[in-house]
């Protein structure tokens, strides 16, 4: 017979109740795989301590009933106070954040430090979960790992670098019957989910196509290919870990922090970064499935190795089961669609958002679908909004947690989340053919006639790091 192995918590339990002289089933089994009693603390590891890595701490540091027990960045140190992010980080830096937070009310608290996440993964067995803050490249293997190891998973969007690597994610997602999160947190705003219910009442009547612009561009202006300078020093940054399953390329400057993006081997470009949050109103709304096709232009200089400024998409969506006939118009780097003569001359679209063209009006969202306003002016005066058809969110992080200790599945979870990824990463495929128009075949997985995309499908990785 197999011996069963038993955490601490278990232990503990079993013990009090044995001592009692009665026997009670625990919770977790009765609440399926990985389920914990809603008294129980998340304990969480930590993979990836850079700028998101540092924002995703914080926000668990707010939530009484998770502790962040353990951390893992090959990084120790990054000073992003000229990026976005606006902070310290890394490993050390996030490390002292968490420790601090804990320390009022256990004085001598400390989490355990790694550089790699699979040492942590084998020596702090009684993690209940994984949050997941690394680059794209590798996401699908760090989830993959933790997923197999027992541990729910929160991961950064986009979920996976390729299209083989999402639905191998959620095939083990489904297989582990964990609980998962996407990192695309606007999905569990109010706004997106008002947009959704307009779109689906009819606010605008039969909807055909929805145009969508983020700002987003390149983070290295005037690089043509792949860095040809010094490089950096690689036992820094322990950049054989950095690289992950990607084939091996010098470290450079142009790469790290944050600049990984602009590269097909490391990110996905702009649509890669926006997509999963931009494009999810559409995605939701119409319970799109795949596209027929693909097309994406990109709008300055790219090629085989560097994402491009900007870049005009097409998705076509056809007619099939609940989709409906769809057109979705990508636009980043600053490019954007024409505005409607309905929309009044002192209304500006905003910088990012989506518009959907319906055959009574328009419907023009803020980033992620959210803040919904129609037009022409009459309609919105005159429409009635439905009543609440789509569960609030109690906060992305919170319906994750929640759905730890056995409560519904989070709302953008792999199952979901590995979809609206592939939907995006089909706009980056295109992107990396040099705009050709991708036919696509889901069932099988293929680009009809297009056999030079099936190395963008499934990438190669290096020996020793295969995701099984």
């Amino acid at each position: 017979m197999k011996k069963k192995t038993y955490s601490r918590k278990e232990f503990v339990k079993s013990a009090a109740v044995a001592a009692a002289g009665f026997m009670i089933i625990p919770r977790h089994v009765l609440g399926g795989k990985g389920f914990l009693a809603p008294s129980d603390k998340i304990t969480v590891g930590i993979v990836g301590a850079g700028g998101k890595g540092r924002q995703n701490a914080e926000a668990l540091l707010k939530l009484k009933d998770v502790q962040i027990t353990a951390i893992a960045d090959p990084v120790k140190y990054w000073d992003l106070k000229d990026f976005y992010y606006k902070s310290i980080a890394g490993r050390e830096p996030v490390k002292e954040m968490i420790e601090s937070h804990y320390r009022p009310a256990s004085r001598n608290f400390k989490i355990s430090e790694y550089i790699d996440f699979r040492e942590m993964l084998e020596k702090e067995s009684s993690l209940d979960a994984i949050m997941c803050s690394t680059p794209d490249n590798t996401h699908a293997y760090v989830t993959i790992k933790a997923l197999r190891a027992g541990k729910h998973v929160y991961c950064e969007k986009p979920l996976t670098h390729n299209i083989w690597e999402a639905r191998k994610v959620r095939e083990v997602a489904l297989e582990t019957g964990l609980a998962t999160q996407m990192g695309n947190a606007l999905h569990s705003g109010d706004g997106i989910r008002q947009t959704v219910e307009y779109l689906r009442d009819g606010a605008i009547g039969r909807v055909k196509e929805a145009h969508t612009w983020v700002p987003a561009s390149r983070w290295n202006p005037g690089l043509k290919g792949l860095p040809t300078g010094p490089t950096f020093d690689e036992q820094a940054v322990v950049w054989d870990l950095w690289l992950g399953p990607t084939p091996y390329m010098p470290c450079r400057k142009e790469y790290i922090p944050v600049r990984w993006r602009d590269f097909w081997s490391l990110g996905c470009g702009a649509l890669g970064d926006f997509g999963c949050h931009d494009l999810d109103a559409s995605t939701w709304a119409f319970n799109l499935q795949a596209p027929e096709s693909v097309e994406v232009h990109p709008a300055g200089y790219s090629d085989a190795d560097i994402a491009p400024y900007g870049e005009v998409g097409y998705y076509h969506f056809a007619k099939k089961g609940d989709q409906p006939e769809f057109k979705q118009v990508w636009y980043s780097g600053g490019l954007r669609p024409a505005r409607p003569e309905i929309v009044p001359d002192n209304v500006d679209l905003p910088a990012r958002g989506s518009m959907f063209i319906g055959k009574k009006g328009v419907l023009i969202t803020g980033a992620g679908g959210s803040n919904p306003q129609l037009f022409p002016e009459k309609l919105r005066e005159r429409y009635n909004p439905p009543k609440l058809s789509i569960p609030r969110s109690n906060g992305h992080f919170r319906d994750w947690v929640d759905a730890i200790k056995g409560g519904p599945a989070a709302s953008s979870n792999f199952e979901y989340g590995a979809r609206l990824t592939e939907i995006t990463l089909l706009g980056v495929l295109s992107l990396r053919l040099g705009g050709k128009k991708i036919r696509w075949d889901s069932e099988n997985m293929k680009v009809k006639g297009l056999p030079e995309a099936d190395r963008y499908l499934r990438e190669p990785v290096r020996p020793g790091w295969e995701m099984v």
